[in-house]
């Protein structure tokens, strides 16, 4: 579902209220209060303690629905299912910062690596003719 969201908000933007939420989920609001006290959907809350639903949040109730009434999935269940999609949203978002930082510090080391090559001096070094043959013989071993 796509929604035009006002200027300065996005989808995590909380500001449905419970009513509306209800609506646009399919659930009804105690429905939505029993899943806010069980930490499956956890809406914002205003300064007086009301909730506020964002979109984000509605998307998750239709998912919660979906798994609980065409999968047969417990709440249970569907709480860590949440959670471990949750865990890895979040690791995905690590491995992207530290592939970021891998490769900046890769191309500063790159870098480094030219600097110090274009230092080289390219000059020719004068080398002394004289040779000298050295020929070592090692003792043989007394028994």
């Amino acid at each position: 579902m796509t929604f035009p969201f006002p200027p300065g908000t996005d989808e995590d933007t909380p500001f449905f209220v419970i009513s509306v939420a209800a609506q646009l989920s399919g659930l009804h609001a105690q429905t939505l209060r029993s899943y806010d006290r069980m930490g499956l959907v956890s809406p914002g809350r205003t300064t007086g303690g009301g909730r506020r639903y964002s979109m984000r949040d509605i998307v998750l109730l239709r998912e919660v629905q979906r798994l609980s009434q065409e999968d047969g999935v417990n709440l249970a269940g569907i709480k860590r299912i949440i959670d471990l999609e949750n865990e890895v949203g979040a690791l995905r978002g690590k491995v992207a910062e530290l592939t970021e930082q891998l490769a900046n510090a890769m191309a500063a080391a790159e870098a480094a690596a030219a600097t110090v090559h274009a230092s080289y001096r390219r000059d020719l070094v004068p080398v002394r003719h004289e040779t000298a043959l050295v020929v070592w013989k090692p003792q043989q071993r007394r028994r």
